[in-house]
């Protein structure tokens, strides 16, 4: 027994006196009867508590597990909480009066108490089993996807029937008697993780959005706290779900739901770590319950079609409608129609943008508020990620919305990139044990990467060898990032203990990437980034490692020898006591695997070095009023104060206008020979012109295209008379074009004064002169326009399967086609949603989808760039029921089946 710890009688001590001090507040009864005989206590926390179930409602449950006390825990620390802040903070006192909490402390009371008296370790209720066993996992007991079993001495055995037990049937009786309750939380230990609900569905659902933002922002208040990071993990759905889950029952019923798995242990120190779980989850707690009445119908509709217009290198295009059916934004015919009726509808729009899924939605990330149906978002990152979610907003009331589904886009490539995604292959990914050495072998390509230390494996490092032979040699890497999924981390159990990193080795130091004493003893040429420490290890967030600038010209390095190697590594040894400090994470790859769109990458952006070539003048000019000078080039002012120009023309001929070209780099380079009544301050301009004549007429009201560089001064050319103007990039793109359609380039050399100058001229090096100017100019060879879009697209149904079909483009420079799937609007971008495959094949089948949900699919083509096309697009649906058919769990090793199994 832990004397820091609660008894169940002492939680409803005090629950009944709260409700003695704050009757307003505070309603206590009970919902039920335990096997034993004890009630199941539900408090109701409101503001004027007798109109409590008229608000939109938070349902909390803890301690459904008799081990996981955190539950009872931060229950009535969560109350007290309430009580010592209302009225004197607004956030609560809106939280409480716009919404009511309901709370039941420990929905296993029996279970609890034998967990606290007798054996800590027990999970199950007390119910006798008649065979000389006793208790049922409630949390196995619930009506969604329930499973029968025989097996009473497991840990997860589920009973007889569904809500066969008095605690699940009071809790039962309780929602299905209360409609208000909007969102529901389950409070577990162990992970630092949300786990929300499920639909059963390889698909996305409608409120998968809210549940991960919702998520996110709880865990941004955890993190506020004691710095600690939450993670999000949804799991792959149809395999590897628990049976007859609470979570999933209250899901099915329209309620927002989640587990929140608290701590590293389930019954800790109560002093340092129990203490900070309840300190940290506090203001998650309260977020949560503030946000009740968003889902509720008092809240505004959820926009849809929320998607994108048009995505370039910089910017991106929003567009949405807003959600009601009586006003649609295709009905609009311009922006202020938009506003009007928006103004009308009393709302107007958050946007938020993130570089990473699962991100918090807060002020922080709050890029735009609008009353318009579109928006543009500017000053991007070319080839970057971005994420946007969209809510609407009562302009008087301040009540939100859901959120629209999110968007996902990568931004173009400028002009002068190419891209590159690496993945390893199977036999190329996977870890080696320090006690596995006869099975290390078969860890790669299979299921999971273990990363770090515990008694049945060893030390385990991760290994990644990525191919990069298919990169060219003179590749100049711009940006690259490393991702890797993080699927598991109950196995990391010991708080603040331990970091993972991950390390570029040398491949020529390794004979066997299998071999865990090579793995191990080898020396890291270059560790990536910051170390991660065990209390920002996430489950179910991507992991990202991003090369500093060393490490980008590490990876040039490694392109002679065609492989980039790298060495996951955690905590190799353990503290007295202790039996795993182990992180799990996805490689894409085996039966558990998540397939292509988990697997560990590696993305690359990156240029080439370019070609430089050296243009000579072609032909120059003197132009005067009263004369033309061919093959001399002078600038100034003569004796009457005219402007004297001079025209320097070049070819670009020499660069085949048969392949498209990227100018990384050009300036114009010009020298004076001799400087003639330069008394008076003058500086000089170049610009690029286009002139049908040469005439002084034509030069002096020519159209003005784009001026080179900056002005040069006459005290500058005193000092060097070897002068460089520096195309910028409008400059350069005007050299691109000029290239493309076979044209000259025509400079104009003026001279500007504030004061009238005569007889004011610099006699610049022209055509015959060994410093004649030139026009220097560095380009690489690049596509600037995607190909066309593949061509009849269809999609039929296959073996419980979507099979889709389409014509390539015939095109030499075709590389592939690339297929995503979205469930709630065609995919503009082939970023936004779920990709399914990329190839050069015309048909590929959608084996992660459940066939009898309607979705969207869109096929892209795309070239070694890659610029995608315009995608063919197709809407799918089917009136045949496909069965789905869901994996039963098989464990990876031993370790994991015990997790599984509640042991």
């Amino acid at each position: 027994m832990k004397k820091q710890y609660l008894s169940y009688q002492d939680t409803i001590d005090f629950l009944a006196q709260a409700m003695e001090k704050h009757p307003n507040l505070i309603r206590l009864e009970s919902i039920g009867e335990t096997h034993e005989g004890r009630p199941i206590m539900m408090v109701t926390v409101s503001q004027d508590v007798a109109y409590a179930d008229l608000k939109p409602a938070l349902l909390y449950t803890g301690t459904i597990h008799a081990r996981e006390w955190i539950g009872i825990e931060l229950a009535v620390n969560f109350v007290q909480y309430l009580l010592d802040n209302y009225p004197s903070n607004p956030d609560v006192v809106e939280a409480l009066t716009r919404n009511t909490l309901y709370m039941v402390p420990c929905l296993n009371p029996d279970g609890f108490e034998y967990s606290r008296q007798h054996f800590s370790f027990w999970r199950k209720n007390r119910r006798d089993n008649g065979d000389g066993t006793f208790g049922v996992d409630l949390n196995r007991n619930f009506g969604i996807n329930f499973k029968r079993s025989t097996n009473t001495q497991s840990n997860i055995y589920g009973g007889q029937a569904a809500f066969s037990e008095p605690e699940t049937s009071a809790i039962k009786g309780f929602v299905e008697s209360h409609s208000n309750i909007q969102i529901a939380l389950d409070y577990h230990s162990q992970g630092n993780v949300f786990f929300p609900a499920h639909k059963f569905n390889h698909e996305a659902e409608i409120e998968g959005t809210d549940l991960n933002i919702m998520c996110a922002n709880m865990a941004n208040e955890i993190y506020k706290v004691t710095k600690r990071q939450y993670g999000i993990h949804r799991g792959k759905p149809p395999a590897n779900l628990i049976h007859g889950s609470g979570r999933e029952y209250y899901y099915d019923r329209g309620i927002l739901s989640s587990v929140v798995e608290v701590g590293s242990r389930n019954i800790p120190d109560y002093l340092i770590n129990m203490s900070q779980s309840v300190d940290e989850n506090i203001p998650a707690l309260l977020y949560a319950l503030g946000t009740a009445i968003n889902y509720s119908d008092l809240a505004p509709k959820r926009p849809e079609n929320f998607t994108t217009k048009e995505v370039l290198a910089n910017q991106v295009e929003l567009t949405w409608d807003d959600g009601n059916s009586d006003v649609r934004c295709d009905d609009c015919k311009d922006n202020q129609t938009d506003e009007v009726q928006s103004d009308q509808d009393g709302c107007y729009y958050q946007i938020y943008r993130s570089e990473s899924p699962k991100y918090q939605c807060t002020r922080e990330n709050l890029i735009a508020i609008t009353s318009q149906h579109s928006y543009i978002d500017k000053q991007l990152k070319s080839g970057h990620r971005y994420f946007y979610n969209l809510r609407k907003v009562n302009r008087l009331n301040r009540i939100k919305s859901p959120f629209a589904p999110e968007v996902k886009i990568k931004t173009c490539l400028e002009k002068d990139e190419f891209a590159f995604t690496l993945f390893p292959n199977p036999e190329q990914i996977g870890y080696v044990g320090e006690l596995t050495a006869s099975q290390n072998r078969e860890h790669f390509g299979n299921n999971s990467l273990f990363i770090g230390v515990n008694k049945t494996k060893g030390a385990c490092y991760g290994v990644i060898d990525f191919n990069i032979d298919r990169l060219p040699d003179d590749a100049i890497i711009k940006d690259a990032v490393f991702s890797l999924y993080p699927m598991n981390r109950v196995g990391a159990k010991i708080e603040n203990y331990g970091e993972w990193s991950v390390s570029i080795l040398n491949p020529e130091d390794i004979s066997d990437i299998t071999d865990f004493a090579q793995i191990q003893s080898a020396t890291a040429i270059q560790t990536l980034g910051d170390a991660i420490d065990s209390d920002q290890l996430t489950q179910g967030i991507w992991k990202t490692w991003r090369f500093s600038a060393l490490e980008k010209r590490l990876v040039e390095e490694q392109l002679e020898k065609g492989r980039l190697l790298l060495r996951l590594q955690g905590p190799d040894s353990l503290p007295l006591c202790n039996d795993s400090q182990m992180m799990q994470f996805d490689i894409g790859y085996g039966r558990f695997g998540g397939g292509i769109h988990y697997r560990p990458n590696l993305d690359l952006i990156y240029t080439r070095k370019p070609y430089q070539v050296a243009l000579s003048a072609t032909d120059c000019h003197t132009i005067e009023r009263e004369a033309h000078y061919p093959a001399e080039l002078r600038s100034g002012f003569d004796y009457q104060g005219e402007t004297v120009f001079g025209q320097v023309g070049f070819s670009l001929s020499c660069i085949s206008n048969s392949v498209d070209i990227a100018i990384t780099q050009a300036y114009f380079e010009i020298e004076s020979g001799s400087l003639v009544g330069l008394d008076q301050h003058m500086r000089f301009t170049v610009e690029m012109a286009e002139l049908d004549s040469l005439d002084y007429y034509s030069v002096k009201h020519r159209e003005k295209i784009e001026f080179i560089g900056y002005e040069v001064s006459s005290e500058d050319l005193a000092k060097s008379p070897r002068q460089r103007f520096m195309f910028d990039s409008s400059a350069r793109q005007y050299l691109e074009q000029l290239h493309a359609e076979g044209k000259h380039v025509t400079l104009i050399i003026r001279a500007t004064s504030a004061s009238r100058q005569k007889e004011a001229i610099v006699d610049w090096y022209g055509l015959e002169d060994e410093h004649r100017p030139q026009l220097v100019i560095d380009y690489i060879e690049r596509r600037h326009q995607a190909l066309e879009s593949p061509q009849n697209l269809e999609a039929q149904l296959q073996d419980g399967a979507v099979k889709l079909t389409w014509d390539n483009p015939e095109h030499n420079d075709f590389v592939g086609a690339y297929v995503v799937r979205n469930s709630f609007h065609p995919p503009r971008s082939p970023f936004d949603g779920v990709k399914l495959y990329a190839g050069k094949d015309s048909y590929t089948f959608d084996r992660f989808g459940n066939a009898n949900i309607p979705k969207y699919y869109s096929v892209f083509s795309y070239d070694n760039v890659p610029n995608y096309s315009i995608p063919a697009m197709i809407k799918f649906s089917t009136d045949e029921v496909t069965p789905i058919i869901c994996d039963e769990f098989e464990p990876q090793d031993e370790a994991e089946k015990r997790y599984r199994d509640g042991e």
